[in-house]
């Protein structure tokens, strides 16, 4: 603490100390006022300005210290100014003092504050920026609420003092206005309940909600003013009308009929969106195929021998449409149309927030729910032939294994396929302009996952990028830049460079709907646009590009279409998994080292090892580990990483605890099913629990061990 902050310190301790030392706080006492009132009122009358000026003083005195008694001297300033003059001065006063409290609570301990509880500190400062004026003003009044304790709590935030000024200012008149007028009644008054009673809290409990509600009402009339542009039906042909059937249109559209709502869902293309038919189901339905290979490599490391393994890479193609025919049915036309969905195949364009047009015909609607998903992000590469280059939505035209593929892009979706692709046979080169694979990992996966995939013979170029592509005598090369230049052959290449929300071509750039940064739909909390019955779910919105929470949001956007006249949610972004299907497979929930670190979240690390678990030694996948963060000397949960076989199951446990809470002692205590990989999550709470075993507690079981004992 420097010199200042023990200063300021020491003046407050020693006026408070000095404040019950004198009994000063025996002197606010109602009736030590009603017993002084007519000497005051005197006082008052012969030097009315030094009078005023002096109470001014010790009611600043008394609030800039949070010492008892502002409630008595707000009565006392009613009985001897009177209204009008009671009510400036106690106004001002009561400000003055409020802000001096808050600027002492700011400077003496705020700095400890944001140190000891950074995240914290940054949400709340967060919301302070947006709805800090609403809130103050909301709490000053609410006069159950202590001011002084407002005081002391808003100096630990970043609120600026210009706004907790204006603001204290204008909040706590109408408790002044009525507690001076109160005090004309001083001789009248025998205890706090003649003033506090339950009609008067009532009527400020009411005035507290004002300000909400005022800006409520703003939002209403601003979003009400930018309907006002389109005609709005006086009949609807539907309640909600659906962009997209992929996971977020879907799971929209099934809740809407759950409920009896008419529903329309319009697609342009497949049912079942990228997921079924270019994303999930097919990738890993490739990866099974290539993981089976691998598998039959090392069969002899089990004593089984294996004189060859012959692939036809058409009919591993083919069972992967295989395998999106048996899963079809449950995102098909019919099956939606059964459920009493109207299910339109064509190109959708909003006309208005209440109109939708397809197929030449105009449907209207009270919402429309956009979930139109995601596009990969295409480069041109100059001389490379677009036959040969592919995305994760065209890979599966191939009907030839490429012996030679380039793969740009170390994500997800880059490393999965380099590797799925190696496995069954390419010889595969992967390219990032990083300085590592899988960047939104730590290093340690990073490294873990890079060591695996040159396992797999997959040459991996980091902080290199694609120049150009040239033809000569030895074939087609890629030409790459990176310390040095690269000459790299190939047959086909794949862009893994990540998606772009689609949102051109639907009609919202027509109505104005705000964009982010990244081309993602502006949501709000409710995944509501400007508008407030247009909703965007899924990759369309952000800001997770996974098909489970395009399902989760699915649920907030359609319930609160259809029901939000009475109660809306907002979407909960607190706890989502995700899983990166190598092999060993990555899956996270929750913050990661590098997430903590860029947010100034304290954490401590406690990690296992799978060599260390047996079910990993029998099946021979005894590589990576499990991570997980807590607090210092805490055991809940801020996040976990699993590198390992069967991650992407495994991790459940964690987001089930996360959500609910439960903190590491108790999956310790949870009985887990021995060989299993799920025992990896024990084993990592017990370590937890090692490191912060009580070595006063051991210390005296092995005292009174050996004084059983006899020694």
């Amino acid at each position: 603490m420097t010199v200042a902050r023990w200063f300021v310190a020491v003046f407050v301790a020693s006026a408070i100390t000095l404040f019950f030392i004198y009994d000063l706080d025996g002197l606010l006492q109602l009736s030590q006022l009603k017993a002084q009132q007519e000497s005051l009122a005197q006082m008052v009358a012969d030097q009315p300005v030094e009078s005023a000026v002096f109470f001014m003083a010790a009611y600043i005195l008394v609030t800039g210290l949070s010492l008892p008694g502002a409630t008595l001297m707000t009565l006392l300033a009613g009985a001897l100014f009177g209204f009008y003059y009671g009510s400036l001065i106690v106004s001002f006063a009561s400000t003055i003092g409020a802000t001096l409290a808050m600027l002492t609570s700011r400077f003496l301990i705020r700095e400890w504050v944001e140190s000891r509880f950074s995240g914290q500190a940054k949400k709340i400062n967060s919301g302070m920026l947006k709805e800090g004026a609403y809130y103050l003003f909301s709490l000053r009044l609410i006069p159950l609420i202590p001011f002084f304790v407002i005081n002391l709590a808003l100096g630990l935030t970043r609120i600026r003092v210009s706004v907790f000024y204006v603001v204290s200012q204008l909040g706590m008149l109408p408790a002044t206005f009525i507690y001076v007028n109160a005090g004309q009644e001083l001789a009248r008054l025998d205890s706090f309940e003649d003033i506090l009673s339950i009609e008067l809290l009532s009527a400020l409990l009411l005035l507290a909600v004002f300000p909400m509600a005022t800006k409520r009402l703003v939002e209403m009339f601003r979003k009400r003013k930018l309907r006002l542009r389109f005609h709005r039906p006086r009949e609807f042909d539907n309640d909600i009308v659906v962009i997209g059937a992929g996971s977020g249109g879907l799971v929209s559209a099934l809740i809407g009929a759950t409920v009896n709502a008419k529903v329309t869902l319009i697609e342009e293309n497949q049912m079942g969106g990228d997921c079924l038919n270019t994303g999930c189901v097919p990738s890993k339905s490739l990866i099974r195929a290539a993981n089976l290979m691998a598998d039959i490599g090392s069969a002899d490391e089990f004593g089984i021998q294996v004189d060859s393994a012959k692939l036809d890479f058409a009919e591993v193609m083919a069972r992967v449409r295989g395998v999106i025919k048996q899963i079809e049915p449950n995102d098909s036309v019919e099956r939606y149309e059964a459920m009493g969905v109207d299910v339109r195949t064509g190109h959708a364009e909003i006309i208005s927030p209440f109109e939708v047009a397809v197929g030449g015909k105009s449907i209207t609607t009270r919402n429309i729910v956009v979930a139109t998903g995601a596009a990969p992000i295409w480069i041109e590469i100059d001389g490379l032939p677009a036959d040969r280059c592919f995305t994760s939505e065209t890979i599966w035209n191939l009907t030839e294994l490429p012996a030679n593929l380039i793969v740009i892009g170390a994500g997800a979706i880059g490393v999965e396929l380099s590797q799925a692709f190696a496995r069954l046979g390419s010889k595969v080169t992967l390219v990032e302009q990083a300085d590592r694979i899988l960047v939104n990992e730590d290093v340690d996966v990073s490294e873990r996952i890079s060591q695996c995939l040159q396992n797999d013979a997959i040459e991996i170029k980091t902080n290199y990028r694609a120049l150009r592509a040239e033809t000569d005598g030895n074939g087609i090369h890629l030409v790459c830049q990176g310390e040095e230049q690269a000459k790299i052959p190939f047959d086909a290449v794949l862009l893994a460079l990540g998606r772009l929300p689609r949102t051109k071509g639907f009609g919202l750039e027509n109505l104005g709907v705000e964009l982010l940064d990244n081309g993602a739909i502006k949501v709000d909390e409710y995944l509501r646009t400007q508008y407030d019955n247009i909703y965007a779910v899924g990759d369309v919105a952000g800001p997770y590009q996974f098909t489970h929470t395009a399902s989760h949001m699915a649920w907030y956007a359609a319930v609160n279409a259809l029901f939000g006249v009475f109660w809306r949610f907002k979407v909960d972004y607190s706890v989502i998994p995700a899983c990166t299907f190598t092999s060993p497979e990555v899956a996270r929930v929750g913050l990661n080292e590098q997430q903590a670190r860029l947010q100034d979240i304290a954490f401590e690390v406690t990690v296992f090892e799978l060599s260390d678990l047996d079910r990993a030694r029998i099946d021979q996948q005894t590589e990576g580990f499990v991570k997980v963060l807590t607090p210092p000397g805490k055991d809940r949960i801020l996040g976990v990483t699993i590198v390992g076989s069967h991650a992407g199951e495994v991790i459940s446990e964690f987001t089930l605890a996360m959500k609910n809470r439960i903190g590491l002692n108790q999956v310790l205590s949870t009985i887990h099913i021995y060989p299993t990989f799920a025992e990896m999550n024990k084993f990592v709470a017990g370590a937890h629990r090692r490191e912060h075993k009580p070595e006063w507690a051991l210390r005296l079981a092995e005292r009174f061990h050996r004084v059983r004992r006899g020694k």
